[in-house]
């Protein structure tokens, strides 16, 4: 077991993960979910030294990640690594006609895996994507985000990694309140959609069993 002050918690994704973090500034968890964790953690457990790290750029698909794969986790070492990736890979292919396969997410989540497994001892906390249906023309999306959801959740079997079900938890969120209150676009979350996913990963993920 590691000194609480020796863990490094790592957040990877895209923009949900971005947040409007400072590029700048490696300390900076942008407005997100990745601060509202850290913030939460720290206020229920003041005298933790956990240290939170979030890597995720804004636009970024499964391939990006395997580009920075090597600088922006793998040299940072990380004891637990979240990663949210996934609607952008869905996104483009509607806004750009730039699609990305099935075959080739996969394979590039796994390799994202592999490595992290490999080169890492981290703790793999896996976060699927999720899109809501605001406006209308998101209902679409299904046709190609469900199955890279699938994907993940077989990802997070096969790699023993915990696994956060995002669409399954916004979706229900949106029977109490309508679901642009959780996210005005249908991807990118509001505060509370935000809050959200922070109180999913703090009850999935427990900082003192590492």
């Amino acid at each position: 077991m590691k000194r609480d002050d020796e863990l490094l918690v790592l957040f990877q994704g895209d923009s949900v993960t971005d947040c409007g973090r400072e590029r700048q500034d490696p300390a900076a968890l942008g407005n997100g979910y990745a601060a509202m964790v850290a913030g939460w953690h720290t206020a229920a457990h003041p005298d933790s030294h956990a240290r939170f790290v979030n890597r995720g750029i804004s636009g970024n698909r499964v391939r990006d990640l395997q580009e920075r794969w090597e600088q922006d986790c793998l040299a940072l070492a990380p004891d637990v690594l979240s990663v949210l990736i996934g609607v952008n890979d869905v996104w483009r292919r509607y806004d750009a006609n730039d699609p990305t396969p099935l075959a080739d997410f996969a394979r590039g989540y796994r390799d994202l895996l592999e490595r992290a497994r490999s080169r890492t001892s981290a703790k793999l906390v896996l976060l699927e994507p999720f899109v809501l249906p605001v406006p209308p023309d998101r209902e679409a999306w299904r046709e190609d985000l469900d199955p890279k959801i699938q994907t993940v959740r077989a990802l997070a079997r096969e790699y023993g990694a915990s696994y956060i079900p995002l669409d399954g938890l916004f979706a229900r969120a949106s029977t109490r309140r309508p679901p642009q209150d959780w996210a005005a676009d249908g991807v990118h979350p509001t505060a509370g959609g935000h809050a959200l996913i922070a109180r999913a990963w703090l009850e999935t993920v427990d900082l003192g069993e590492l």
